[in-house]
């Protein structure tokens, strides 16, 4: 039988339902994949939320979250090449994840070795993407540079550091709670500061005293001005995320709570900007559906990466496909690290 979770408006964990549903077949250039394992992803609590504006305007209610599977193929469509039925596959796609079979475009998806479990290579292309965009495409670091990746011991931290070690980069990680800190080092970061027993900014500064290359911020508006404020020149602040937004309980956006910080988060003056010779760059993964060539060339990199070694996933903590809600209560906590995976 065919699942898939469905919500039919924002809200709580409550709208997080099953439907069965009949598999389509893959029409000219796609491949049909039974899917074995999904990734969980800040973004689809968002989604659920009515707080993703990308879901608003590419899908709307009902909708169906999730933007990376791996499974096996099981049917190919016309003018497919290299994929057989019976491979196995990670796949990424905007929205419709969280399901058992799902239709994709051949250049959203690629083959992995039997080597990697179904479950590991599900948490990697959602955060590899949006590491390697945000690194290959817009900041563009250089050996040697101190770069500061927020949220170190998370999905996305986890990608950027891999990546970052590679290109030669000095790598400072921040993270939230003492158990977060030896994970945010087998990523391989040089240094890890954890801000629930230092002060931030004062131990950074003791880091960094002349400031960072290029510092990643998901966090929104509790980080961004100083994290600005703490680039050197020619500095980059790059910008993916806004997550201490977002209610950590309850499972519910509070639209009067949003509203206060959306209002204090800051606003970038171009003049300043340029005289202070520092860049805000900005982006959302979701409009990268809009680039075939530049995600079929990221995709490619990510298989490559894997197959070579030189990128690992993420560890990962393994839920049941019927416990989809407890998934999306527990990355609201912000206590976890690494990925979280629906396993059918």
């Amino acid at each position: 039988m065919s699942r898939r979770v469905v919500i039919s408006r924002p809200g709580g964990y409550h709208r997080l339902e099953f439907e069965s549903f009949s598999v389509p077949e893959p029409g000219s250039g796609e491949v049909l994949i039974e899917v074995r394992a999904i990734g969980v992803n800040y973004a689809d609590i968002a989604v659920r939320m009515g707080l993703y504006e990308s879901a608003r305007e590419f899908v709307g209610w009902p909708i169906t979250p999730g933007f990376e599977v791996s499974g096996i193929v099981s049917q190919v469509g016309r003018e497919v090449s290299g994929l057989r039925v019976g491979d196995k596959v990670f796949g990424v796609t905007l929205f419709g994840g969280y399901t058992s079979h799902i239709v994709l475009p051949q250049h959203q998806v690629v083959s992995f070795s039997d080597n990697l479990s179904f479950e590991s290579v599900s948490g990697y292309p959602a955060v590899f993407l949006t590491a390697d965009f945000a690194v290959e495409y817009l900041a563009h670091p250089r050996s040697g540079d101190l770069v500061l990746v927020h949220s170190a011991a998370g999905g996305v931290g986890g990608a950027l550091i891999q990546l970052l070690k590679h290109l030669g980069c000095r790598v400072v990680g921040v993270v939230g709670a003492s158990h977060k800190v030896e994970v945010a080092r087998s990523f391989g970061t040089d240094r890890v500061v954890d801000k629930s027993v230092e002060p931030l900014w004062e131990s950074l500064e003791e880091i960094g005293p002349d400031g960072f290359d290029v510092i990643f911020d998901a966090n929104g508006v509790a980080t961004l001005a100083e994290s600005y404020c703490h680039l050197r020149a020619p500095g980059k602040l790059v910008v993916y995320g806004f997550h201490t937004m977002m209610p950590r309980t309850g499972g519910r956006a509070n639209y009067l709570k949003l509203a206060l910080p959306y209002l204090r988060t800051p606003r970038f003056n171009p003049f300043r900007m340029t005289y202070e010779n520092r860049s805000v760059l900005a982006f959302n993964l979701s409009t990268l559906f809009e680039r075939k060539d530049l995600l079929e060339e990221a995709m490619v990199r990510l298989q490559g990466g894997l197959g070579s070694g030189q990128l690992v996933p993420l560890p990962v903590t393994v839920y049941p496909f019927e416990e989809v809600a407890r998934a999306h209560r527990d990355i609201e906590s912000a206590q976890t690290v690494g990925k979280l995976v629906l396993v059918l």
